[in-house]
């Protein structure tokens, strides 16, 4: 009987592709540190959608 699959041939995959796995960490430190940055900003410290917003004083 015939097999459903292809035949498998040694293909590597993780090595030619490591350096734009590398890339995309470095991208996604990037935009997480812009946007910590850009919520503990002045124009966003007080945006009640902001998750690092003081609880207002009464």
């Amino acid at each position: 009987m015939a097999s459903l699959l292809p035949k498998k041939f040694p293909t590597p995959i993780a090595k030619p592709l490591g350096p734009f796995f590398a890339a995309g960490l470095v991208i996604l430190y990037g935009i997480n540190s812009a946007s910590n940055a850009m919520a503990n900003s002045a124009e966003y410290k007080n945006d009640p959608r902001n998750p690092n917003r003081q609880a207002a004083k009464h």
